[in-house]
């Protein structure tokens, strides 16, 4: 991860000066690099790493940090990880312009170097997360019930760059081409837990803390209400999706919501699902040969569903 942070730093670099200066902000604010850890254990399973796994790393973090920056504008937030968002910083043009710039310089590392296959893996992406977060948009709008959609929505908002951070690590090592679509699944699966568990946070829990009623007010849909919704009387249900829709920002009102969800097992329902998915991912890394490589991804896939934040 040292050598990485490294390659990181060369791949962001900038001859325009107020571009280089967000970029130093950037990499000095960078988060727990989950994406990166998934990049090289999954191509490690498959054998040394390479220049080719670092730049496949750089790339996925790259194309993430590009979205973080184009989200923040889309949701008009001036945080992100405590500290200052780049459009609180520099304004929506210029964080627009440096997350095109961010993605321009991913796709430009793998050309440069004919990582073709990388390339293509996380462009898939890019367009998968693009759809997902259009779609979510879409349902938000007339609060779509679907548990089904709701899959689809977070299988390509955050799953589909998990998916492909294993599956660049793993083209960069693997020789059969069967493993790297294994390994493309395991990241899909893990990705899906890993947002299951961002929606409980949400709602809080014991280790958790306090809830914090974000995704309420910003009327996503998240499991835990969507089962609370397909599960609960007629009256509440016309309730609670009245709060949602017109009363989001009444901390009573978010309390009542968070409370209903909670007394009516949603919390329960979507630690099940959650757990569900992280069983998937392991039985599909267990088809690979034990060691300290499998072990160390194991950790990190019970992480995704045992973390605190």
């Amino acid at each position: 991860m040292e050598l990485f942070e490294a390659h990181f730093r060369e791949a962001v670099k900038s001859r325009v000066a107020l571009l280089d200066r967000i970029m130093q902000y950037i990499v000095k604010r960078k988060g727990k690099q989950m994406r990166p850890m998934f990049v090289f254990l999954s191509a490690r399973l498959g054998g040394p790493v390479t220049d080719a796994t670092y730049r496949a790393a750089s790339l996925v973090e790259l194309l993430h940090t590009a979205t973080l920056v184009h989200d923040d504008v889309v949701d008009d937030s001036l945080e992100r990880r405590g500290f200052f968002s780049i459009n609180a910083l520099w304004k929506n043009k210029i964080a627009v312009l440096v997350g095109d710039y961010l993605l321009s310089k991913g796709l430009l590392l793998s050309l440069d170097n004919g990582d073709f296959a990388a390339l293509q893996i996380l462009s898939r992406a890019v367009k998968m997360m693009s759809e997902g977060e259009l779609l979510q948009i879409e349902k938000a709008r007339n609060l779509n019930l679907d548990e089904q959609i709701y899959y689809e929505i977070i299988k390509g908002k955050t799953a589909s760059l998990l998916s492909s951070a294993c599956a660049a690590g793993a083209s960069t090592t693997f020789k059969n081409p069967e493993d790297v679509v294994k390994m493309q699944q395991f990241g899909e699966k893990v990705g899906m837990a890993f947002q299951i568990k961002d929606d409980l946070f949400d709602y809080g829990s014991a280790n958790v803390g306090k809830p914090t009623g974000n995704d309420i007010k910003e009327k996503k849909l998240t499991l835990p209400l969507i089962y609370t919704l397909n599960n609960c009387d007629q009256a509440l249900k016309k309730k609670l999706i009245y709060i949602v829709k017109n009363e989001n920002t009444r901390k009573d009102k978010v309390k009542f919501v968070i409370d209903a969800v909670t007394d009516s097992g949603g919390i329960r329902y979507a630690n099940t699902k959650m757990t569900g998915y992280r069983d998937e991912a392991l039985a599909l890394l267990h088809e690979f040969e034990d060691g300290e490589v499998r072990q160390a991804l194991e950790q990190l896939v019970r992480y995704t569903t045992d973390r605190e934040y």
